[in-house]
């Protein structure tokens, strides 16, 4: 069941993002588009609504900046599972938390 879509448009690519309920009581935000920081925002928005398990899947992504990609590996670790997310933006997302987890062993902050 679609309960919204949220959409918008910078230049030729769109964001939108469809909320989708699924019979075992969770959430599937499905994303499409370009994801940038501003995005991430709206991204954070949605999920903070949500009281049960929460899904991003992200078939549909064809862009994303530094910003989502820390977003992505943020949500990962607090428990938000990534499906059908992109070869290219896994493995992004994997380097990222590797680096973080680097920058706090060497106590650098993360």
């Amino acid at each position: 069941m679609v309960r919204y879509v949220l959409s918008s448009t910078r230049g030729a690519m769109d964001f939108k993002v469809q909320r989708l309920e699924s019979g075992d009581d969770s959430v599937v935000f499905s994303v499409s588009g370009r994801i940038q920081a501003e995005q991430t925002e709206t991204l954070r928005e949605l999920l903070e609504r949500e009281g049960g398990p929460t899904a991003l899947d992200l078939r549909e992504v064809v862009l994303v900046d530094r910003d989502a990609v820390r977003f992505l590996a943020h949500c990962e670790k607090a428990g938000i599972e990534l499906r059908n997310c992109p070869a290219y933006v896994r493995e992004w997302v994997r380097r990222e938390e590797a680096c973080g987890r680097t920058r706090r062993a060497d106590g650098n902050g993360g």
